[in-house]
C-alpha cells in the first residue's frame, strides 16, 4: 500500500515572517490559495484550537468548488504550523487530514515544507502535490509585490 501522503518543498525569496503571513493572514491566503477562475473566502484563527474555514467558489456560475474546515493543533510562529482539515460535512468524522508547515529561513529567503498525511485514496496524493505547487506558483507571485 503506498503512503497516503504528499509532501512538496519550495523556496521563496521572501522573508520567513513574510511566508508565515502569507499562509495565516486571510487576505492573504485568498489571493493564492486557488486558482484562475476561482474566488476563495477564509476565516482563519492561527491559534492551537483556533479554527480554519476557507471556500472556492467558481466565478462562472458561483457553485462551491471545495470547502475546507479545519483547526490548528500547533503554531510556533514563524517556524512551524500544524493544522488538521476535517470532513466539512461531518466534523466529528475521525478521519482528517493533518497538514504541516515548516519554514525555514535560507541564504535566499525561505524554505516551505509542506507535509500532508490522511486517510484519502492513495490517488489523490499526486493530486494534492500538483494541487499545492500551483497554488505555491501563486503565492510566489503574492510574495513578490
Amino acid at each position: 500500500m503506498a503512503a497516503k501522503e504528499a509532501t512538496i518543498t519550495r523556496e521563496f525569496a521572501a522573508p520567513r515572517e513574510r511566508v508565515w503571513q502569507a499562509i495565516v493572514d486571510p487576505a492573504l491566503l485568498v489571493r493564492w490559495f486557488g486558482h484562475d477562475g476561482i474566488t476563495t473566502t477564509a476565516e482563519i484563527d492561527a491559534r492551537p484550537g483556533g479554527e480554519f474555514k476557507a471556500r472556492m467558489v467558481d466565478d462562472a456560475d458561483g457553485s462551491t468548488v471545495a470547502d475546507f474546515v479545519g483547526r490548528y493543533d500547533e503554531v510556533d510562529e514563524p517556524s512551524r504550523l500544524v493544522q488538521r482539515f476535517l470532513n466539512p460535512e461531518n466534523p466529528d468524522d475521525p478521519n482528517s487530514e493533518v497538514l504541516t508547515y515548516t519554514l525555514r529561513e535560507t541564504d535566499g529567503g525561505t524554505e516551505l515544507t509542506y507535509h500532508q498525511v490522511g486517510h484519502l485514496p492513495d490517488e489523490q496524493y499526486p493530486l494534492i502535490v500538483q494541487g499545492v505547487n500551483g497554488f505555491y506558483d501563486r503565492l510566489e507571485g503574492v510574495l513578490a509585490e
